[in-house]
């Protein structure tokens, strides 16, 4: 009923459904992890996946930039590698120009 007071709640949560699918479809795989800590690195990159996607980045060039980047970055502003904060060095090539 929270939708009926606010309009720009969705109605339902389909969209949470589609983007947990993966994971869904993929959990059998996820059995051979190697450990806890396995699975937690796994899931970790899924959200950061997730989250490039969701931000319409590509995740494959996200991951690249961030990874490249990643060494020489100081930890106390690891925020500012985060998909919605990090333009891959193509993109911000082509916008500085």
């Amino acid at each position: 009923m929270r939708y009926c007071d606010d309009g720009s709640i969705e109605i339902d949560n389909n969209a949470a459904e589609r983007a947990l699918r993966a994971v869904a479809l993929g959990r059998k795989n996820y059995l051979f992890a190697g450990s806890d800590a396995g699975g937690e690195r796994a899931a970790a990159m899924y959200t950061l996946i997730g989250s490039a996607k969701l931000n319409g980045i590509d995740p494959e060039a996200y991951l690249s930039e961030a990874l490249r980047r990643i060494a020489d970055h100081p930890i106390n502003r690891i925020e500012e590698l985060l998909p919605w904060n990090l333009l891959p060095a193509s993109t911000a090539t082509v916008e500085a120009a």
